[in-house]
């Protein structure tokens, strides 16, 4: 089918872009760049560098007539969230809404959106948090997240536009950007791998979902045809500390660092937990990958990084 995904020059949309592309999917990618790399794009998809609330990107939801747009782009800092509430709602809500339209004036079957479960539930009443839980989101981002999710549902019941959002826990894997607003994974492992100095924030306690990328690709490739009309969460039901992550990571890489913490972050959640069930009941899909097999060919593709540019 023909697809055309936002955000595909990034972290998880460009490693989407490669599973639709070598499925045979046609594939159209707009990225501005701000975070992603245009050598991520893959050698058969068709690019144009854009805003996703620009001109340029209506014209190509109507030249190319995508008959899935899969929306990965956005930003993505939640602190710069915090920081400046407007600039994350332009970009998050109404750039979204700009696609919708360019959706609905097109013939587009069904719109993906990636989504947010941790930023989206706040902080958690319960662990692992169903679909069922409170919505409570405590950055613009995460409520940006949610306000899309309400417009989905408009865009569906006013004009039969098919969705599906997929509530990502934390996820990580080959590609994600050490620098700018990155998870803790691709911090460390750098740092690590480099013999440098890698800070745990606060006591180390907070728990995260860890979800690795692959199995992330494998529920956007499953929405293609499946979860019409649903919000989903993506992840992996387990929480682990940042202590043991690093501890983890430490081990892995070969690196003997003591643990070091520094201040907390201020707004930090402190448990960020998905239930799957419904995604098992929906796209048939579970996470088939191990945390310890994730980070060990997370680990394997930095050192490559390393290795062979030297910078990354």
């Amino acid at each position: 089918m023909k697809i055309l995904l936002t955000g595909g020059a990034g972290f998880i949309g460009s490693n989407i872009a490669d599973a639709y592309a070598s499925a045979g999917h046609e594939v159209f990618v707009i990225d501005n760049l701000s975070s992603g790399k245009k050598e991520n794009v893959p050698a058969a998809a068709r690019f144009v560098l854009c805003d996703i609330g620009s001109d340029t990107a209506a014209e190509a939801i109507r030249t190319f007539r995508p008959e899935v747009v899969n929306h990965h782009a956005a930003q993505i800092n939640v602190r710069a969230s915090v920081a400046d509430p407007k600039f994350d709602a332009e970009v998050n809500i109404l750039g979204t809404i700009r696609l919708l339209e360019a959706c609905r004036r097109n013939g587009v079957r069904k719109f993906l959106f990636a989504s947010s479960g941790g930023a989206g539930y706040g902080e958690q009443e319960v662990s692992p948090a169903d679909e069922t839980h409170p919505t409570r989101p405590v950055s613009p981002y995460g409520a940006a997240k949610i306000a899309v999710e309400l417009y989905l549902y408009f865009y569906r019941a006013q004009y039969g536009l098919d969705y599906t959002a997929l509530r990502y826990s934390n996820v990580y894997g080959p590609r994600q950007d050490p620098h700018g607003e990155a998870g803790v994974v691709a911090i460390f492992c750098e740092r690590l791998l480099r013999g440098q100095t890698a800070i745990v924030n606060g006591d180390g306690e907070q728990t995260r979902d860890y979800v690795y990328v692959e199995d992330v690709v494998r529920a956007n490739i499953t929405a293609l045809e499946r979860g019409g009309g649903r919000s989903l969460n993506i992840g992996t039901g387990i929480e682990t500390s940042v202590n043991t992550m690093f501890r983890t990571i430490r081990d892995l890489a070969g690196s003997a660092q003591e643990e070091i913490h520094g201040p907390s972050l201020p707004g930090e959640q402190q448990r960020s937990c998905l239930e799957n069930r419904l995604a098992l009941e929906e796209l048939e899909w579970y996470p088939r990958v191990s945390l310890e097999e994730g980070l060990a060919r997370t680990l394997s593709f930095f050192r490559e990084k390393i290795r062979t540019s030297g910078t990354w």
